[in-house]
């Protein structure tokens, strides 16, 4: 007797056990399923139709866009509907996603704020809201979210700066905030999230000096600034990281020369941009340390002085734009560009460049399809070698000292536009 009702006093308590369990987990199940029928709620736009099989004939975790858990069922783990033309706000309700790791809502039509529930996404890496229209602050709750790896919010219309709270964000790879509305100081607490690579910021309204905090950063890949209003100068040490592949300051009013730093120990930067600022000082010949560059581009500065004789170390260049400075040299440098076999755009207009046009053209490569000299105090004639630049579709010699007649090896430039 003691023994059966050991044995049904064990059934009752196992049946009780699984009977909390099994409500539990259709609680939890529920949560997510009701978080995002009301995602689906705020959207009035969905052109092709892909929420079409988030209904009730199907288990949410087999709606598109959405992934879950396998270790705990009917928890959403993964939000992604990129490029689906989705107009409509973000339903707050998406802050009951506990389990969220991934949201990717990239190139849709999103508008509104965005909601402050996001912070309640602790398990949160990747935020992606990038190509939207998005508008209000970037929400400070953003903060709680410890675990965040990637935060996009590029091409939105996001207003204020950027929150001193968002220094929490320790763990961030990629802070992506560019082409919005943002004002104020770059923030000094980015120079501390020692994991960070991508840094973009630019196409704002961003002003002040940029942090000597962010030299720190020796992890860089990619560093955006341009179209700003940040002035001072290019702190010492950010061009000195070895991994740095995009520099980018372009339409600043920054000053000082900071090119001394490119190229010491930068062997994997392949795009320079600092256009449009008053930078000042030479182009170093050590530059041509930073092997693995591409593009040069340089335009509308103080630089001065002569243009280094062995740009043609620079193998993989393809574009140099150095127009608008008052560099004094002649045309010797075209020499040592035979070696640039890629090279399609050559700029130095609108400088000091004296002499004539050396036969060494007929050298270049023939994949040049830009030739820019306009604005200099270059004489003699036009040699018969720009005839072999049979891609060539622009060709710029105005404002110029030339003489005798155009030869008629241009008569065979057929891609001239």
């Amino acid at each position: 007797m003691g023994k059966q009702l050991f044995l049904i006093l064990n059934f009752v308590l196992l049946w009780w056990w699984s009977s909390i369990t099994i409500s539990g987990s259709y609680s939890q199940n529920q949560t997510d399923r009701l978080a995002l029928a009301s995602f689906k709620d705020a959207i009035h736009e969905d052109p092709f139709g892909v929420l079409s099989s988030w209904n009730d004939s199907t288990h949410h975790c087999e709606w598109q866009g959405v992934l879950c858990s396998k270790r705990h069922l009917g928890r959403v783990t993964s939000l992604v509907l990129r490029s689906q033309g989705l107009g409509g706000f973000l339903s707050p309700h998406i802050g009951n996603l506990s389990f969220l790791r991934v949201m990717v809502l990239q190139n849709n039509s999103f508008h509104g704020e965005i909601q402050p529930q996001i912070g309640n996404l602790f398990r949160l890496r990747n935020l992606d809201l990038s190509n939207n229209s998005f508008g209000g602050p970037i929400p400070s709750n953003l903060s709680h979210c410890l675990n965040l790896e990637i935060l996009n919010l590029i091409d939105n219309q996001l207003e204020g700066g950027i929150h001193f709270d968002l220094g929490s964000l320790t763990r961030l790879k990629q802070l992506l905030l560019s082409k919005n509305n943002l004002v104020g100081p770059i923030p000094r607490w980015i120079g501390n999230v020692s994991q960070l690579q991508k840094l973009s910021l630019a196409i704002n309204e961003l002003s002040g000096e940029i942090p000597k905090e962010l030299s720190k950063l020796k992890r860089l890949t990619l560093f955006q600034l341009f179209s700003n209003k940040l002035t001072g100068e290019v702190p010492t040490g950010i061009l000195n990281v070895s991994d740095i592949e995009v520099f980018s300051v372009s339409h600043n009013q920054l000053r000082g020369s900071f090119l001394n730093d490119v190229g010491i120990t930068s062997p994997s930067l392949y795009f320079l941009g600092a256009s449009y600022n008053l930078f000042t000082g030479m182009i170093p010949s050590t530059l041509t340390n930073a092997t693995g560059l591409k593009k040069l581009v340089l335009l509308n500065n103080n630089f001065h002085g002569p243009i280094p004789k062995n740009l043609g170390r620079l193998k993989g260049l393809y574009v140099i734009t150095l127009a608008y400075n008052h560099l004094q040299d002649d045309l010797s440098f075209i020499s040592s560009l035979a070696n640039c076999s890629n090279l399609k755009t050559l700029a130095v207009d609108w400088n000091l460049i004296h002499g004539s046009l050396p036969s060494s053209f007929s050298n270049l490569s023939t994949s040049m399809k830009e030739i820019y000299l306009s604005g200099n105090q270059i004489e003699g004639s036009i040699p018969l070698a720009l005839g072999n630049l049979f891609n060539l579709s622009v060709l710029d010699l105005s404002h110029n000292s030339l003489t005798d007649c155009i030869p008629h090896s241009i008569g065979t430039l057929s891609n001239l536009e």
